[in-house]
């Protein structure tokens, strides 16, 4: 029996994980700040699936002190976790030196500071026992400098995978250590983050299919995939080499 960690898991792409992984069998850990969504979600996954445990605790991951508190607190709690899924994350920005500094930081506080805090804690756990599953939830955007709001949520993401690249790099040099670091670029599946602009957001997946793509991923245990793989894994490449007029084009 697998136990996963999920962060953000209150709604979206964190939620679906969720509903998916425990289908497939999965314990859950499930946190985020708000409590109340989390306890809906149990009960809905309790419902379908009874012989399930899924354990519910509040969390900002902006917080350093409370990640690294709730993370050693599911592992005593459920005997120990398996696989913990970076996944928390902000999507707030404006344009850099238009005045929209506060929301630039909040969105980096989150998404980098708070993911660096999300693998510390998690590293520590499976160092201690040798063995275990690190998933980070990046995006598509960070193949690419992002232009006007995306800026700087692009840069965050860019900025965990390099994150956890540099872990995986690590544990190839560690025999004695069973640790897999798998890093998740997903293209845009809707959720409530977009859901302002998913109407006009090019290549637009619901949650559902999306997330599928990511579950079978993690679940393969790849260092890294592109999701959903069409048109994403070619997309992908091209972004990395096309002209930035281009890429401006498919944002």
């Amino acid at each position: 029996m697998t136990t996963t960690l999920i962060t953000g898991a209150s709604s979206g792409i964190g939620a679906e994980l969720a509903r998916q992984l425990a289908a497939q069998g999965h314990d859950l850990a499930l946190c985020a700040r708000r409590v109340d969504r989390l306890e809906e979600l149990r009960d809905e996954i309790v419902a379908a699936h009874p012989d399930r445990i899924v354990s519910l605790k509040a969390l900002d991951v902006t917080d350093d002190d409370a990640v690294f508190r709730v993370f050693h607190e599911f592992d005593a709690e459920l005997g120990g976790v398996d696989r913990v899924v970076v996944n928390a994350g902000l999507g707030k920005g404006a344009p850099i030196g238009v005045g929209g500094y506060a929301a630039n930081r909040a969105t980096a506080m989150t998404n980098f500071i708070g993911a660096l805090a999300q693998c510390e804690a998690a590293m520590e756990i499976f160092r201690a026992r040798k063995r275990g599953h690190l998933v980070v939830i990046s995006s598509m955007s960070a193949m690419r400098g992002m232009p006007k709001t995306v800026t700087t949520y692009a840069a965050t993401k860019a900025g965990i995978a390099h994150l956890a690249e540099g872990i995986r790099v690590e544990m190839r040099g560690k025999p004695d250590l069973d640790i897999t670091v798998s890093t998740i670029f997903p293209g845009y599946i809707r959720s409530e983050m977009n859901e302002k602009v998913e109407q006009r957001t090019k290549f637009m997946v619901d949650t559902e299919t999306g997330v599928r793509g990511i579950v079978e991923a993690i679940e393969k245990g790849v260092e890294t995939a592109r999701v959903p793989a069409w048109p994403w894994k070619p997309l992908g490449t091209a972004m990395r080499h096309l002209p930035l007029g281009v890429v401006r084009k498919l944002t």
